[in-house]
């Protein structure tokens, strides 16, 4: 009897701790951003324990922190996250920073929660601050915070109970974390190189991966009410001066076509109910590009024949065409070595005819200096004779031999 009751109780111990186990399970991702907060940063280690729910925590964490309560809803309304967590850290020297993180289902996810910062840190701010390649793909530094994100990680470093902090030990604590995390693409979106002269329009260009942060960066334009985000969709906002350019970049042709169709019917509707409607619209490729506010239709058509769609084609299996792809290589490879062999021989013989050319020339100048210093005919071709027969006069009297003395 007592047997039996032992029994039972160990399995019902085994069944509550696989439950528990099965439950965690569960919640994918639900540990994955606690994890990279580690008990030790470099020199720097953790003041407090992990706390899941960065947007949770960092409210409750500053409560009189306005800002930080719209950072939390922002991180929910902006792009999809898996996961989230915030830590308090300390230096030697007594130096307090909450690191608060999100780790993000891709690359562009991250880039988008830093990019839509613009609204509560201020646009200005954000062109003048941000920066590339410094700590992680892209960072903003603004009185307070460190914002960066790397890979498919986006994290805010600031002081504790909203201190604004000293911003160069700031960076530095944010810069040893970012050391840690795996990089990822290391690149700005392939979309936002699509921009017209990209390079100085990333500096304010804003990401979305959801359709309300598009509207949220373009003032909710009313034709945006058409676009669906099915699919994975991700949108670009720059400024050109007035005008706002987007561009939108859906995953298949299908879903371009059928966004392109509402699109074309919704601008229709606007202009007959006298509603404001873009300045231009065209559809690229995957692509639908938008100009609004723009001085007039030909400033905006010129932006967007900028934009070139680069259509890129992956197989999920084997290439039904690698017969073709492999004739195409090999054709590529010997065409090139032949070119490169056509170059060398080239190079060669010019090398030879030029170098060949130069000592012939020096030497044919030399035999004539020669020919016209001799004085006299010579059928030794200038070379040093006898002149037993006494026909060619001495030129140096002090080599001739003077008369015979007996």
């Amino acid at each position: 009897m007592l047997k039996f009751q032992f029994l039972r109780i160990v399995s019902v111990l085994i069944l509550i701790y696989f439950g528990s186990f099965m439950a965690r399970a569960d919640v994918p991702g639900a540990n994955s951003a606690a994890k990279i907060l580690t008990e030790r940063i470099g020199n720097y280690r953790a003041l407090s324990s992990t706390r899941p729910g960065v947007s949770t925590d960092l409210a409750e964490h500053q409560a009189s922190h306005d800002e930080a309560r719209k950072d939390a809803r922002d991180l929910n309304a902006i792009g999809s996250k898996d996961s989230a967590a915030g830590r308090m850290y300390g230096s030697g020297t007594g130096e307090k920073f909450f690191l608060q993180l999100t780790k993000t289902s891709s690359d562009s996810h991250a880039y988008a929660l830093l990019t839509n910062r613009g609204p509560e840190l201020g646009k200005s701010a954000l062109t003048e601050t941000v920066s590339f390649g410094e700590l992680g793909t892209a960072s903003i530094t603004v009185p307070g915070r460190v914002l960066f994100c790397k890979g498919s990680v986006f994290v805010v470093v600031s002081g504790p109970d909203g201190e604004t902090g000293e911003p160069a030990a700031m960076v530095a604590f944010a810069r040893a974390f970012a050391d840690t995390l795996p990089a990822g693409e290391n690149s700005v979106p392939v979309l936002v190189q699509h921009l017209p002269d990209w390079q100085n329009a990333k500096v304010h260009a804003a990401y979305s991966v959801t359709l309300e942060g598009l509207k949220a960066s373009t003032q909710s334009q009313p034709v945006l009410d058409s676009l669906s985000f099915e699919g994975g969709a991700e949108a670009v906002v720059a400024n050109y001066g007035p005008s706002q350019f987007v561009i939108v970049e859906f995953t298949t042709p299908q879903l371009a076509s059928d966004n392109d169709s509402k699109i074309l019917a919704k601008i229709q509707e606007l202009r007959n109910q006298a509603k404001p409607v873009p300045t231009a619209y065209r559809r690229v490729g995957n692509y639908a590009v938008f100009v609004f506010n723009a001085p007039n239709e030909q400033t905006a058509n010129q932006l967007i024949e900028q934009v070139k769609y680069e259509q890129v084609v992956q197989w999920l299996g084997d290439n039904p065409y690698w017969l073709r792809d492999a004739q195409r290589r090999y054709t590529e490879t010997m065409l090139g070595t032949f070119v490169s062999v056509v170059k060398a021989s080239g190079l060669a013989a010019v090398l030879c005819f030029g170098i060949g050319g130069f000592f012939g020339a020096l030497l044919f100048t030399r035999r004539r200096a020669q020919q016209a210093a001799q004085r006299a005919y010579s059928d030794a071709g200038g070379m040093m004779r006898l002149n037993i027969d006494e026909l060619s006069a001495e030129t140096d009297p002090s080599r001739l031999l003077g008369p015979g003395k007996n």
